[in-house]
């Protein structure tokens, strides 16, 4: 696994100054700060390379160093240990990393790390729009205060494949001709993996599966128009209960599926008396063919959708 996120191809800085490597970690990476001791004299290494909206780093500081911060703000920190160990400080609870084991630091989680003498890490910055931008294109659900990785710790073989991911990034940032599209691919790739291997906040299957359900009973209505759509009927089609079925309604539509059902057919009866190629003995068995056993109730919500009455609708026919 070493090996393959960043090579030297990659390297900045390699037996540097551990605050010279810092600097350059606030301007590309993550505002932090670094505490080192007095009696040591670290030399610090870092590799880095943009890729679309990432940034992937390597970075080893050489010695015992503490890496604080008040919050990465707009951006999520994907942080693999490579080598050595880290100690990280939450709110009330402390989390010991050992190689192999991954950290992600939310944008509004302070930073507390210390680092040991040998520890190295891989890092990957995200900023909170790629995110984002990934939730609005799958039409997943997302609170109003962004994104938020509710378990932060994992080890690395419980994220099937992740690391391969990380490993084809890295490869591909290296190339000698990166090509621009390319890397916004994979970037969203690394979004929408990051949002589904891990635990969030974001409600993936809600909304994407109730916008599939409702486009499958539209089109069932649509196509069926002639049948007794009941909510029953409409609910066992959607694999769904009848009280989720109203829900859902309600939600998208602001209707129920009863009302939906008699609009539909409505307009599907005044578009057949407004259409002259349209085959229409009477208004009475036109609506009949539809399920409008009430006559009279049937030209009452007709003339009210439509501003006139089904016999009129039928002269004026062209």
């Amino acid at each position: 696994m070493e090996s393959r996120l960043l090579s030297e191809r990659s390297s900045v800085f390699h037996h540097a100054d551990p605050y010279a490597v810092s600097d350059y970690v606030n301007r590309h990476v993550g505002q932090h700060c670094i505490g080192l001791s007095h009696s040591t004299h670290p030399q610090a290494s870092l590799s880095h390379r943009s890729f679309a909206e990432l940034d992937l780093c390597r970075i080893s500081y050489g010695g015992s160093v503490r890496v604080t911060s008040p919050a990465l703000e707009s951006i999520y920190h994907l942080q693999v240990l490579l080598r050595g160990n880290c100690l990280w400080r939450g709110h009330r609870r402390e989390q010991h990393l050992v190689p192999g084991e991954l950290l992600l630091i939310n944008p509004d989680d302070p930073v507390d790390l210390t680092y040991s003498d040998d520890c190295e890490k891989f890092i990957l910055k995200v900023p909170t729009r790629l995110l984002d931008s990934v939730c609005e294109q799958q039409r997943w659900q997302r609170p109003a205060g962004g994104v938020r990785f509710v378990r932060n710790h994992y080890r690395l073989e419980e994220l099937e494949g992740f690391v391969n991911l990380l490993a084809m990034v890295c490869q591909e940032a290296e190339v000698s001709e990166p090509l621009p599209r390319v890397q916004g691919h994979y970037s969203q790739i690394v979004a929408s993996k990051l949002l589904t291997l891990m635990n969030t906040n974001v409600q993936r299957d809600s909304l994407g599966a109730a916008t599939a359900s409702l486009e499958r009973i539209l089109d069932y209505i649509h196509h069926n128009l002639k049948l007794e759509l009941s909510a029953e009927t409409l609910a066992e089609q959607a694999c769904m209960s009848v009280r989720s079925l109203y829900a859902l309604f309600d939600r998208t539509l602001g209707t129920t599926p009863g009302q939906y059902v008699r609009q539909r057919k409505l307009e599907r009866v005044h578009a057949c008396l407004s259409d002259a190629s349209c085959p229409v003995r009477s208004v009475t068995e036109l609506a009949m063919d539809y399920g409008f056993l009430h006559l009279g109730r049937f030209a009452e919500r007709y003339r009210q959708h439509f501003g006139e009455l089904p016999s009129e609708t039928l002269r004026q026919r062209r």
